[in-house]
């Protein structure tokens, strides 16, 4: 009976080999599973800039109606550039005539060619007044009474040149036309008729809101950054122009003004745009991605990667902005800091780095 109970052991014992190799395995296999793939990346220095981000319409800087300050016939002036007459988006220069009007009652009456023609008689008639006056030829009177004659007829002429300069629409600055009422070529129009409008937005103004509670971080002069969703790989300068020192007590913000600089005319007037304002900076500091911060009960974690296994760290952060934060405590230059798969991560967790 002991020799078959003997027996009966061993065969148990070899029966229960296979599933403890099997069980083996599978162990072996579960370490594998264990091992989580992650990415990593070297924690490094670099700058990061703080920002109060808003947004605001763009407008700008100078624009003006220019209107007819005599009645007379229309003729539009041609470009110059183009060869043909100036058109909507035409860019012109100070200076330049737009608009020209025509009326030869009002130029008969003005009668500069006279004037002219007078100012010239009265130049000579004070030249021969000094001679004679030196000579011991003519009184003191009558030469100043000459000079009195030229004054007057001078005036005159400033006058009637004033008067028929009234006869053009000029521009008083360089700009774009950004409207121009049709007129047929050779037809009157009236006195104070809206002819052409002009707008410069190689600088363009921003009305902003800001939070009462950045009133102390915001000054006139900080340099601002211009983004707008139709020129995702432009960024335009500006800078802060004006603050008002009063916040709203409805809104509990405070209104500012920032002056946009836009030589390349690439952003228009009337465009919504995003205004970052640069509120801090720091050239060399710990700079992490903020998605990869996991905050829980304990404050703010990230994982590194160390033999093989993670390590939580616990950090304290400094300045920020949308996508990047600064790491003031916690993580050290050259360590390496999971930047994917620490979702799933524990501390000590065995982890198999993918790519760097």
């Amino acid at each position: 009976m002991e020799f078959k109970m003997k027996k009966s052991s061993k065969w148990v014992l070899l029966a229960l080999l296979p599933v403890m190799a099997a069980c083996g395995n599978q162990g072996s296999q579960v370490n594998n599973e264990l091992a989580i793939p992650v990415s990593v990346a070297d924690v490094v220095k670099k700058s990061i800039v703080q920002y109060i981000s808003t947004t605001g319409t763009a407008t700008a800087a100078s624009q003006v109606t220019l209107n007819t300050e005599m009645a007379g016939i229309y003729r539009l002036q041609k470009n110059p550039k183009t060869g043909g007459e100036f058109k909507l988006g035409d860019i012109v220069e100070k200076g330049q005539v737009i608009v020209r009007l025509e009326n030869p009652e009002t130029q008969n009456t003005i009668a500069i060619a006279t004037k002219k023609l007078n100012l010239d008689i009265s130049e000579l008639e004070n030249q021969k007044q000094k001679s004679l006056y030196e000579k011991g030829g003519v009184t003191l009177r009558e030469m100043k009474n000459s000079e009195v004659a030229l004054a007057q007829a001078n005036t005159d002429y400033e006058n009637a040149r004033i008067q028929l300069s009234k006869m053009e629409v000029v521009a008083p600055f360089r700009g774009a036309i950004v409207d121009l009422p049709q007129v047929t070529s050779g037809t009157r129009v009236i006195a104070n008729a809206a002819v052409v409008t002009l707008m410069d937005y190689s600088k363009l103004l921003m009305e902003i809101n800001l939070p009462e509670k950045n009133i102390t971080s915001i000054n006139v002069g900080q340099e601002v950054y211009i983004t707008n969703y139709t020129l995702p790989k432009d960024t335009l300068k500006a800078k802060i122009n004006e603050l008002s020192p009063v916040v709203s007590t409805e809104t509990r913000t405070f209104k500012g003004k920032l002056l946009i600089d836009n030589p390349q005319l690439k952003l228009r007037p009337g465009m919504f745009v995003k205004a970052d304002i640069e509120t801090a900076r720091r050239d060399s500091a710990i700079v992490i991605s903020k998605e990869i911060i996991v905050s829980g009960n304990r404050g703010k974690t990230v994982f590194i990667v160390e033999k093989g296994a993670a390590r939580d760290r616990i950090i304290t952060t400094g300045l920020e902005n949308e996508t990047m934060v600064e790491v003031i405590e916690g993580l050290k230059k050259n360590e390496r800091v999971v930047t994917k798969g620490f979702e799933t991560l524990r501390n000590n967790s065995k982890v198999k780095i993918i790519n760097q």
